[in-house]
């Protein structure tokens, strides 16, 4: 079983930037074999995949509307887990999650589109404001 704790969340004004961490507790081993994601959900829509990470940290996948803006990465030796966002815009406005799973290779869930189905672990979210 693992538990997945985000922070860093808090409200911006648009072209801003924040930080949000994901911490991952109870895993036998560290996060290294596991896929590392972040979704979103604004409010009345649907929980979108924002960015993914591989086991190895070699890989990285972003959603087209966060590309050039934001940066997923993980420091496996503290289990760990980062999105940094940059020139934030209002439609970035949402609660934040992590996810994580080791089931479904990432080149499959890159071509699925980081969905939500691919992810069997995940966070209470952390929300984000955007502001003009």
């Amino acid at each position: 079983q693992v538990q997945l704790v985000e922070s860093g969340g808090g409200s911006v004004q648009t072209g801003g930037s924040l930080r949000l961490s994901c911490a991952a507790f109870g895993y036998a081993f560290s996060i290294y074999y596991l896929n590392m994601a972040w979704f979103r959900q604004a409010p009345g829509k649907a929980r979108e995949g924002v960015a993914v990470i591989n086991s190895g940290a070699r890989e990285t996948h972003y959603a087209d509307s966060v590309e050039q803006r934001f940066t997923i990465s993980r420091d496996n030796a503290k289990n760990m887990v980062y999105l940094d966002m940059t020139d934030l815009k209002a439609e970035d406005t949402g609660l934040y999650f992590c996810a994580a799973d080791m089931r479904v290779p990432v080149a499959v869930i890159i071509r699925r589109q980081v969905v939500r189905s691919d992810f069997g672990f995940w966070g209470q979210g952390t929300g984000v404001t955007v502001s003009s």
